[in-house]
């Protein structure tokens, strides 16, 4: 998908993304304390999170963890911005900029470094990862840290099959993102959460219809309807059941020469 597809697609969902996501009672609470985990936030963090849609787990994290500076929440649809609230929540500052702009561009941000970075969902949407995350990483303070948080190369989704092909298509492979921040000088590891999503049939197919996942832009109008019919033929129950699992790969920069500093200063 381009980036004026990507843009299209978010601009049409802008209104409707929050109720997509919050199909799982206590997913986003879940979810942000997954990555409130992974990133070991304080109170004291400048943090950012880019491709942040409508802010919903910047929100969360900002309810939990009380920054005492406010979230940049970054990302290029102002329409998923503007859904956040006008004003935004308390804790976020919203900044509408693409992910290369923040790493590429001498964009000005509030905050001259980082010390936490989260993607979540949205590395593939960049068209050169492995630049980008450099230069995320770049802007991260030492011992600042980079997080991905990414569906593996597949999913167990109970959608219809040209749209799991489909993803595995376009889907990243965690280990070549992982790669790519090693590259950037972070220190990575990879680890994997998963949980169950149970969630009623005729909702989930309204969420495909809708296009709740940016790959069900791919599809037109006809293509989309008949792939529903095949879940609905597949599925006849009234419940579905399957596991959600994500990698998370995070990046830690050195802290060599703050410890460098130090020593000089002994």
């Amino acid at each position: 998908m381009s980036n004026g597809d990507v843009h299209e697609h978010y601009k049409e969902v802008a209104a409707d993304y929050d109720k997509h996501w919050n199909y799982r009672p206590g997913y986003v609470e879940w979810m942000s304390a997954r990555l409130t985990e992974a990133l070991s936030l304080s109170t004291t963090d400048r943090m950012a999170d880019v491709g942040c849609g409508t802010g919903l787990f910047a929100r969360e994290i900002a309810r939990t963890v009380k920054p005492e500076q406010p979230i940049l929440c970054i990302d290029p649809s102002r329409a998923m911005l503007h859904a956040m609230g006008d004003p935004p929540p308390s804790g976020l500052t919203p900044i509408p900029a693409l992910a290369e702009d923040i790493a590429e561009a001498p964009t000005a941000l509030p905050y001259e470094e980082l010390d936490a970075v989260w993607l979540k969902e949205s590395v593939h949407h960049l068209a050169d990862p492995g630049r980008t995350l450099a230069g995320l990483a770049r802007r991260l303070s030492p011992g600042g840290r980079l997080l991905v948080v990414m569906l593996p190369k597949t999913i167990e989704y109970p959608l219809f099959a040209s749209a799991l092909r489909h993803f595995e298509e376009l889907q990243p492979d965690p280990k070549d993102i992982a790669d790519h921040l090693t590259a950037a000088g972070l220190d990575t590891r990879i680890t994997h959460v998963q949980h169950e999503l149970r969630i009623g049939r005729d909702r989930y197919l309204e969420m495909v219809r809708g296009r709740y996942m940016s790959l069900l832009s791919d599809f037109d109008d006809t293509a989309l309807e008949a792939g529903i019919e095949e879940m609905r033929a597949a599925h006849p129950e009234e419940e579905l059941a399957f596991p959600d699992r994500f990698a998370f790969i995070i990046g830690v920069r050195r802290n060599a020469h703050v410890t460098a500093a130090r020593g000089c200063a002994t």
